[in-house]
């Protein structure tokens, strides 16, 4: 594992997959910031109605205000990362065949199908959503709060992802989904989301880390 990483770290520090980044991270931004601009305030509102509800302190009118504007920071910086990881989902198979073949040697073959990528990635991101909006109250608490975030992250990139890099490289996908270090992966990934600027490496950083995962178990 440790050698997929140093694999991954290298791979995205290249010219090719930092442009990538620029043009989804730019793509993502836009989109996110006409949304908010036009639904702003019952966001907002949705928010500070659920911090209302955090055991013991939600009535506290301090709570309510500061845990407002944290909690939808909170969620739109989620929402954020669900959508440069959906652009990067669709975009990125020619950049990860370039770097296949250039490592590996490996031709591969794009064998993915736009609309079951899409309905693995709307998935993810609806359970996401809703799994974020309901433990919104216990990311308030600490430790347990990034235990739960950082899991919840792992869940929006394992299965889109898997389906995205596996498509790519080999027959049958089922053959590796029971591997428990899918989990690994996902969620090692996952942690450059608590890095602001580095979280918009996290989704391509995903799929790097997958291909070499995957590439090294089979052409062994």
């Amino acid at each position: 594992m440790l050698q997929i990483i140093l694999k991954s770290l290298k791979d995205i520090l290249s010219p090719s997959v930092l442009g990538f980044i620029l043009k989804v991270s730019l793509g993502a931004f836009f989109v996110m910031a006409i949304f908010f601009w036009i639904f702003w305030d019952s966001f907002s509102h949705l928010v500070a109605s659920l911090v209302a509800h955090i055991p013991f302190i939600g009535h506290f009118a301090i709570v309510q205000s500061s845990g407002s504007f944290l909690g939808a920071l909170i969620v739109a910086y989620g929402l954020i990362i669900v959508v440069i990881s959906i652009l990067t989902s669709l975009y990125s198979p020619k950049l990860l065949l370039k770097l296949a073949k250039k490592e590996y040697g490996i031709e591969g073959r794009d064998n993915s199908k736009i609309t079951k990528s899409i309905i693995y990635n709307i998935k993810a991101s609806a359970i996401f959503i809703i799994l974020l909006i309901l433990f919104l109250p216990l990311l308030f608490v600490p430790i347990l709060g990034q235990i739960i975030m950082l899991i919840l992250w792992a869940i929006l990139l394992k299965e889109p992802t898997f389906y995205d890099v596996s498509s790519l490289f080999v027959e049958n996908e089922k053959n590796y989904k029971g591997y428990k270090s899918i989990w690994i992966v996902a969620i090692i990934a996952s942690l450059f989301n608590y890095i602001p600027i580095l979280n918009i490496f996290a989704p391509i950083f995903a799929q790097i880390m997958f291909m070499h995962w995957l590439l090294s178990k089979a052409y062994k």
